[in-house]
């Protein structure tokens, strides 16, 4: 083995060798970034709320970030000022074309061989997510999905919803570690003893997303970075 690999492993051994939870975000973490799905959910919410408020494309784009940045999603924005329903919302949000996803193969053996649970802690919906995984062919490695419905709507980063989420699967947070896309939902998780993965694009891939949500940041909270999340998790299944 290549001294350069062998000293990963060994590092990877030493900081992952007591986690027996493994929780996984969804969109943009379990799938790369480069498949642009979490696009067509984004341009789906855009035409929600073009259609709700009878605006146009570019308003109603503004309305979107404005709720986003302001509420953590859209959808809980709308359900505080205009008390929207949220389950037409997310069906309409999640009717998607998964078909730029394909099954990976690396990805599934590197998770049969983590010792312990996985779990998928989302802010879309258990659908969603089965859709993904399914597609991904995945979906026998994990053991269940803490969604959005599951946290009463009130998304990531909020520490009521990791509580909850720990609450629920009976997570002891200094023994697990957490995949993210988003490095400020990695915050929480620190605080309360996990381990963590921020997992970032390719800087070859074209993705359409807002840049200050790829920033490759270097924090405390943030333990790994990665940009190939299969290949990353087969070295650290090698060395558990």
């Amino acid at each position: 083995m290549d001294q350069s690999v062998a000293t990963i492993r060994e590092k990877l051994s030493a900081d992952f060798a007591h986690v027996d939870t493994w929780v996984f975000d969804l969109d943009n973490t379990l799938y790369p970034h480069h498949a642009n799905l979490w696009e067509q959910v984004d341009n789906r919410i855009t035409t929600w709320m073009a259609n709700y408020y009878g605006v146009d494309g570019l308003t109603a784009r503004g309305l979107q970030k404005y709720y986003y940045q302001r509420y953590g999603t859209s959808l809980r924005g709308l359900m505080i000022d205009e008390g929207v329903d949220p389950a037409y919302f997310l069906e309409f949000a999640h009717d998607i074309d998964h078909s730029p996803l394909e099954p990976n193969p690396l990805l599934g053996t590197a998770l049969s061989l983590l010792p312990g649970r996985k779990l998928i802690f989302t802010s879309g919906t258990t659908r969603h997510a089965l859709n993904i995984v399914k597609r991904l062919g995945v979906e026998e490695h994990f053991a269940d999905v803490f969604d959005i419905v599951s946290a009463d709507y009130l998304p990531k980063p909020a520490a009521d919803t990791y509580a909850s989420f720990f609450a629920r699967h009976d997570v002891d947070p200094s023994r697990a570690a957490m995949f993210e896309d988003l490095s400020r939902n990695l915050i929480v998780p620190h605080d309360r003893g996990m381990r963590t993965v921020l997992v970032l694009p390719r800087l070859d891939a074209e993705i359409v997303r807002d840049a200050w949500e790829i920033e490759r940041v270097q924090a405390e909270h943030v333990d790994y970075v990665t940009d190939d999340i299969a290949g990353f998790l087969t070295d650290l299944s090698a060395s558990l």
